[in-house]
């Protein structure tokens, strides 16, 4: 039973990895209808800048945090305005070229950078045991950190004007330009956060994994079929399809194979939908 309560503890985990980014993507879609296939880039580069700051630059693991939390938010604001903004009221295909494009660009600049896998050590290196279980610690930060930020996130969207505006604009986007809603700035902001979460992501779970310039190609996938599973445009879909599916993958791995791990998430996809195909929060209109 130890062992199965383990799994679940990764499930969790794992889970915690998937809504931080999941819930980006859902502020992006929801917000700006953007489907931001260069997320797992962002990710990406999120890990490598914990590096840069932590490894080489010596600084303490905590400030790296919000070090890189600032850094890749800025990162958002720029892909935003420089990538997004030109193709505004264009077909989706545009924006989904430009994706693709910026996905080929940060993965060939980084591994033209440094190819070679990277690791970063653990701020606090030990294993808890407890009722015939154990977990590292670095597995408890993962999973408190996330839900830390998911209740901040929660309190600025709903209680901060700022927090007001963005869903306003969500709702019904002519509508809070005509009431005085910068629409450009909350698109600014909106990217801002929702790349400041993938950098939590990178750098809660880059402890526990080796750094390199391919590891946000299935995490993006696997964050794309949270959305769809919770509800396009939901972020209460995002949270609880997050956790649905680190804590079944985790069972799978243990109890099946691993080698299926990354093809379960689909699975999961096509038998909800199959269901509910709107997914299980039916989308932004539950908000």
């Amino acid at each position: 039973m130890s062992f199965f309560f383990n799994q679940v503890i990764i499930g969790i985990q794992l889970g915690s990895q998937y809504v931080l980014v999941a819930l980006g993507l859902t502020l992006i879609f929801g917000i700006l209808d953007i489907s931001h296939f260069a997320h797992g880039q962002m990710y990406m580069i999120g890990a490598y800048l914990l590096y840069i700051v932590m490894v080489l630059g010596g600084v303490n693991y905590w400030l790296a945090l919000v070090i890189c939390v600032a850094a890749l938010a800025i990162a958002g604001v720029l892909v935003q305005r420089a990538v997004y903004r030109p193709l505004r009221g264009q077909p989706h295909i545009n924006s989904f070229i430009a994706a693709i494009g910026l996905i080929l660009v940060l993965e060939t600049l980084v591994r033209g950078i440094q190819p070679n896998s990277l690791t970063v050590p653990k701020p606090i290196d030990r294993t808890l045991h407890f009722l015939g279980m154990s977990m590292e610690v670095q597995r408890l930060i993962v999973i408190i950190g996330a839900i830390v930020f998911i209740i901040l996130l929660q309190l600025f969207i709903k209680r901060t004007r700022l927090g007001t505006a963005i869903e306003a604009m969500s709702q019904d986007r002519e509508g809070a330009a005509l009431v005085g809603i910068s629409v450009e700035r909350m698109s600014a902001l909106t990217f801002a956060i929702a790349t400041g979460l993938a950098a939590v992501a990178a750098v809660l779970m880059a402890p526990l994994a080796f750094i390199s310039p391919e590891m946000g190609n299935v995490l993006i996938l696997k964050a794309f079929v949270i959305v769809v599973i919770g509800g396009l445009g939901s972020m209460k879909g995002a949270i609880v399809g997050g956790y649905i599916l680190g804590i079944l993958e985790a069972l799978a791995i243990a109890y099946i194979s691993s080698g299926y791990k990354d093809v379960f998430a689909f699975g999961i996809l096509i038998i909800i939908l199959a269901i509910r195909p709107t997914g299980l929060f039916m989308g932004r209109e539950q908000e």
